[in-house]
């Protein structure tokens, strides 16, 4: 495996950790992806129309995540760009969330990463949501 391959690889690892921890709605797991001071954003429509930026700490998420739930937090991504350099990575995925196995919304993930003490760690999340998929 080249190197950079061998990179791409450990980034999508760190990503499919934080995906098995929701689906397994285990919040150690999903506290392991993310860096220390981690940001999650989601970039929003309101009804009414305009655009809304929602911040959600990374502590609130993990509650959430570890908070018993009977349905599955199901988000299935496939991987667009993978861009890194050095010690940072930018991953773009788009994804349909499934809650209990129903389809709930969709949109795109988008991760910048950076390598801290040899592993990739999730330090920005934005997403999109949206009820109808391109």
């Amino acid at each position: 495996m080249l190197p950079q391959e061998s990179e791409e690889a450990a980034v999508k690892t760190t990503i499919g950790q934080l995906f098995e921890g929701m689906r397994k709605g285990d919040s150690t797991m999903v506290k392991g992806a993310f860096a220390p001071g981690a940001i999650l954003q989601t970039i929003a429509s309101p009804a009414g129309g305009g655009t809304r930026l929602r911040t959600e700490s990374l502590q609130g998420f993990l509650e959430a995540v570890g908070k018993p739930h009977t349905d599955v937090w199901d988000e299935r991504i496939t991987y667009g760009h993978i861009a890194i350099d050095d010690k940072l990575a930018a991953v773009w995925t788009p994804y349909e969330f499934y809650l209990g196995g129903q389809f709930s919304h969709c949109g795109v993930n988008s991760f910048q990463l950076v390598k801290l003490d040899g592993q990739w760690k999730i330090v920005y999340l934005v997403d999109t949501r949206r009820k109808t998929c391109k």
